[in-house]
């Protein structure tokens, strides 16, 4: 400090002084800091197949100045379809100049770019053309706000909800099975599904956005329970397969009971007969209708059944009402347990005239925002319950009661 003083005192003449060291870094620190380069993410601009593209401009940033630049683009391979198509490409910078030419990825169409980029405040403009195969799409893109890295990351983050090893059938469900695998394979795998006793999720076969992204897509498969480990061990050793186990599916807790499984197996397997017998009676009585058949799905392991009861619409027309309820009897975990747990679905309930001679044709414009029959349900699941002697489960505490 004492040196600093002396050159004070000495300012109308040369000061050959120097500062303090440490006075000396003070003061000039601000001046030597860097900031380092930043990127930002755009997800949307107008005017790219209709509006039904799904875009992530990234952009690298010094400052204000941007120096490099990806555009990746998802989009309907054909208008109206669900297949995609995408391309990527590295864009040139100069100065508000974007400019770049790529090759998309499934039909390997020519793709060329160019835009402008314009800052807007705190929002950016983006005008040009981007040419795909034939098809030119004019861009004309306002008040486009930018994410920062977290920000996007924390927005693409995608939950497959795939377990390999369950605890128990609470999170997941017992019939329901997903296997990611590698775009490549996806294909064949899902042609050695044909002929087997299980159920495709159609939609699950469509190749989305974030499949083509991620280089990997999830087929969803619906199984009979007491075949699915099976099934799992299986799927794991096919060529690209990154991962199978248990989704969630058609199991609600809320209507789920558990209860000893001792007296509804015949050595290994599930008495299907008397599972049947026992659910359709109690059922009976909960929908005050008669049971109408009885049928076990070998694929899934769902069991429909149906009823019969007169409808309450004008009595005096003596219309049927057939409601159906399908049901999942599985063990509560994966492996050797002694618990058995039973869903059962809401009702459907459709109307017909079943009355001999000529029969009215009905349609059912019923809205879906009027109450239900209050014998839809009546307390399906409690009585089941009872009948089981079974547990229901608690979602205010998420364990059962």
């Amino acid at each position: 400090m004492r040196a600093l003083r002396v050159c004070l005192i000495g300012l109308a003449t040369a000061c050959s002084v120097s500062l303090h060291p440490a006075a000396a870094q003070m003061k000039l620190a601000p001046k030597s800091q860097v900031t380092g380069p930043e990127t930002r993410y755009f997800t949307s601009l107008e005017g790219l197949m209709e509006g039904n593209a799904d875009v992530i401009l990234r952009e690298t940033r010094q400052g204000k100045t941007v120096t490099a630049a990806t555009l990746d683009v998802c989009y309907p391979a054909e208008k109206g379809s669900e297949r995609k198509d995408r391309f990527v490409a590295n864009l040139t910078v100069s100065g508000n100049s974007l400019t770049g030419a790529t090759q998309s990825q499934i039909d390997k169409l020519p793709v060329s770019i160019k835009l402008a980029r314009r800052a807007t405040g705190d929002t950016f403009e983006f005008k040009g053309q981007i040419l795909v195969g034939q098809t030119n799409n004019n861009v004309t893109s306002s008040d486009n706000s930018d994410q920062s890295e977290k920000e996007f990351q924390d927005n693409q983050s995608v939950d497959d909800n795939i377990a390999a090893a369950p605890k128990d059938f609470t999170e997941v469900s017992p019939e329901a099975i997903a296997v990611k695998i590698k775009l490549e394979a996806a294909l064949d795998f899902v042609r050695t599904l044909r002929g087997q006793a299980v159920e495709v999720s159609l939609a699950s076969l469509t190749v989305t956005c974030d499949a083509l992204r991620a280089g990997e897509q999830v087929i969803n498969l619906s199984i009979d329970p007491e075949r699915a480990a099976a099934f799992i061990a299986k799927a794991k050793t096919y060529p690209g397969v990154v991962a199978a186990g248990w989704t969630s599916g058609s199991v609600e807790m809320e209507r789920t009971i558990r209860f000893a499984a001792a007296d509804w197996r015949d050595g290994d397997k599930l008495n299907r007969d008397k599972f049947a017998a026992a659910i359709a009676s109690v059922l009976a009585k909960s929908l005050s209708a008669k049971p109408a058949g009885t049928k076990w799905d070998d694929e899934t392991g769902r069991m429909k059944l149906s009823f019969k009861r007169p409808s309450q619409v004008l009595p005096a027309l003596e219309l049927t009402e057939t409601v159906e309820i399908n049901a999942i009897v599985a063990g509560d975990k994966p492996g050797t347990t002694d618990k058995l747990i039973l869903w059962v679905s809401t009702p459907s309930v459709a109307t017909s005239d079943d009355a001999a001679g000529a029969k009215l044709n009905l349609a059912d414009t019923a809205s879906t925002d009027e109450e239900s029959d209050p014998r839809d349900d009546n307390g399906a699941v409690a009585a089941l319950a009872a009948e089981f002697k079974a547990q229901r489960w608690d979602s205010d505490k998420s364990a059962w009661k």
